[in-house]
């Protein structure tokens, strides 16, 4: 086995070459946690995995085909299932899905049905019940001034033995589980997403969470309670959803808005409706790489390169484990991320022809359980094109940093905890500050900016209320407090509309910047009329910008007290630490680059 990295498992939940995504559990024929590197975080080296240990031994009594043998991921410190679920010994066999921004991406294809199609599509949504959701919740993100705000959506992949998910390599034991769970971010401006996946054996605290008898758990927390554990409580064929969500609030801080779970045979029914996603292996994979327990090299599975995979093969493909690189989890979480990235571009290229938009439509519809706020055809449709305007490289995918203890996963702290930080300021991967207006579909963009003047320093000497509404963002780049709340009362008392009040990256600006794209400039002037002294500079970026300056402060006292009834701006959370923003994978990237981590391949 390769040696270590001293870079973090950053997962992807969408990301520029993020470096193996935990998204989710092992395979079948795999093993058990996140394998892989060593991180590096702010509190240090993080321990590379062992080899060998307890999974190993696991994978070696594995049956074939998933019904006999234990499954790869099994054991009680692989999923936390058999001391929190509370289920007899029985062997199980883990199966690794990759479904998140798969049912997310069809969800889209759905605005183009009608009629008996409309119908047909509401029979199969079905809903997941609010009831077992905590009382004690983060707080909801707060909206704009226009009204637009981030959208969180808890992505959870279930592998119920139900519903045909067995005769897949679901195995046979009951009850459900949730291999791959993923939080998406959608960013305020609606053009920027983020997915984080959730290692299954992260060690974690479940919150009280209620069963199927109506009954109510007490809080888990210890050297046993693992994540993946939230979703097994009660031990429903449907799975815990609401118990996860809870699991994941309390974890993150940040309030999930809506919550989706797809099933096994439902990944495997998509592949099929798109005719197959493309991928990318760097060495053909035999029978005994799928199922170590073999004691020949069998058939060959999927040869080398590119090639479509859809159905069975596609699951071979993301449940891969041996046969490439060091036989490490974080290999296969890089492919279930290329994976990922691959059908969904797949599913913009090609969900709207209409022998595809039906069958995938149909697809998803049946494998969702989703909540009671998007339970209908319209709610699922209103939702889906909300987020028709997020290209894909602006979708990352990546996994908070993390350590090993013993065979399961810490999160490494602060390291994590600015993670959270960024997505509850709506802040991307490198800092930028995506709040603010949403395009409009309907508007007619405007030409390119023109390359940027010398700035001016001399704004009209007396404010000229604008004839229509002025949208405007407002960033304070001093450390005095309340200053941008301040900026934001007189611009709302000039009859201007502001679109939001942040920090901005650099605190020691000292004069005042009204910043404006094309076509604005005109407006710009009426705006910088409220700051004398200030700049006007032309930008690519679309909308108008104040940047305040050190002289405003000075203007108004310098004093950090904020305008009556006005909230002080929130300071710009810490950057994120390099195990993030390096191992981040794009939707984008080359579906032949990350997809192996070590040796051997």
């Amino acid at each position: 086995m390769a040696g270590p990295r001293s870079q973090g498992s950053t997962g992807s939940a969408g990301s520029g070459g993020t470096r193996g995504a935990s998204a989710g559990g092992a395979g079948t024929g795999s093993g058990g946690g996140t394998a892989g590197a060593a991180t590096t975080g702010a509190t240090g080296s993080i321990p590379a995995p062992r080899p060998g240990g307890r999974a190993e031994a696991r994978r070696a009594a594995q049956g074939k085909g998933g019904r006999g043998g234990q499954g790869g991921d099994g054991g009680q410190n692989g999923t936390g299932h058999r001391r929190s679920g509370g289920r007899g010994k029985k062997p199980e066999r883990k199966i690794k899905k990759i479904v998140g921004w798969t049912a997310v991406g069809a969800l889209v294809l759905i605005a183009g049905t009608g009629g008996a199609i409309y119908l047909k599509l509401s029979g199969n949504i079905k809903t997941i019940d609010s009831d077992g959701l905590s009382k004690d919740r983060p707080p909801e993100s707060t909206a704009d001034a226009n009204g637009n705000k981030p959208v969180n959506i808890l992505l959870i992949g279930s592998d119920s033995r139900g519903g045909g998910n067995s005769d897949l390599g679901g195995g046979d034991a009951d009850g459900a589980r949730s291999d791959t769970t993923i939080l998406l971010h959608v960013y305020a401006d609606h053009k920027n997403a983020i997915g984080v996946s959730i290692p299954r054996n992260t060690l974690v605290t479940i919150p009280p969470c209620k069963l199927p008898n109506g009954k109510w758990t007490k809080e888990q927390k210890g050297k046993d309670v693992l994540f993946n554990a939230a979703f097994s409580q009660g031990d429903s064929p449907d799975g815990n959803a609401a118990c996860t969500q809870n699991t994941v609030e309390k974890l993150t801080g940040i309030r999930v808005d809506h919550t989706l779970v797809v099933d096994f045979s439902g990944f495997a029914a998509m592949t099929k409706a798109v005719g197959g996603v493309e991928v990318c292996l760097p060495k053909a994979i035999y029978e005994n790489d799928i199922n170590p327990n073999l004691q020949k090299k069998g058939a060959q599975v999927l040869p080398a390169g590119r090639q479509k995979v859809e159905g069975q093969k596609a699951l071979d493909y993301v449940r891969l484990r041996h046969g490439i690189g060091d036989g490490s989890d974080i290999g296969r979480m890089k492919r279930q991320q290329a994976f990922m990235s691959s059908m969904i571009s797949t599913v913009k290229k090609k969900g709207l022809e209409p022998t595809t938009l039906l069958p995938l439509a149909d697809a998803a519809t049946k494998s969702l359980r989703v909540d009671e706020g998007l339970n209908s055809v319209d709610k699922l449709m209103s939702f889906a094109l909300s987020l028709k305007n997020i290209d894909l490289h602006d979708l990352k995918f990546v996994t908070p940093p993390w350590r090993y203890s013993d065979a399961n996963l810490d999160l490494v702290k602060p390291d994590v905890d600015r993670l959270w930080e960024a997505i509850k300021a709506d802040r991307t991967l490198d800092g930028k500050d995506a709040t603010g207006e949403q395009p409009d579909a309907s508007a007619t963009p405007e030409a390119p900016a023109a390359p940027a003047p010398a700035p001016t320093t001399t704004a009209p000497a007396a404010h000229v209320a604008p004839a229509a509404p002025v949208k405007v963002a407002v960033y304070n780049g001093t450390t005095v407090n309340g200053l941008g709340a301040k900026a934001g009362e007189a611009l709302k008392a000039a009859q201007f509309t502001v679109t939001g009040v942040n920090q901005a990256k650099s605190t020691n600006k000292a004069t005042t910047t009204i910043e404006y794209g094309a076509g604005q400039k005109a407006n710009a002037e009426k705006v910088a009329a409220l700051f004398p002294g200030a700049t006007l500079t032309a930008t690519s970026a679309a909308g108008i910008s104040v940047v305040l300056g050190k002289d405003y402060a000075d203007a108004n006292g310098g004093a950090g007290a904020p305008a009556p009834g006005a909230s002080a701006a929130p300071a710009a959370p810490a950057p994120l630490p390099s195990s993030v923003t390096e191992e981040a994978r794009s939707a984008d990237d080359d579906i032949c680059a990350n997809t192996s981590y070590g040796s051997g391949g």
